[in-house]
């Protein structure tokens, strides 16, 4: 409607949206997969007892940046 301004997006509801998380699953996915490789490939390769937990966070950094990226662009733009 003329006249009205838009109510702002908050970062939250920005991080939740469908466009953030696919993309941010996608950065993960890639970046996340070379983390690993890189900081534990001697573990698969030579063999060694594999921490799950160091695993799951380091695919939890790259969703997170790039989650916050995507959701300030959308709130700053707003």
């Amino acid at each position: 409607m003329k006249g009205q301004s838009k109510q702002p997006v908050s970062f939250i509801n920005a991080a939740l949206e469908r466009s953030v998380v696919i993309r941010a699953l996608k950065v993960t996915a890639v970046v996340g997969t070379i983390l690993v490789a890189i900081n534990h490939g001697d573990v698969f390769v030579g063999g060694g007892e594999i921490n799950w937990f160091k695993i799951i966070l380091t695919y939890m950094v790259p969703y997170a940046v790039a989650t916050y990226a995507a959701a300030m662009q959308r709130v700053l733009n707003d």
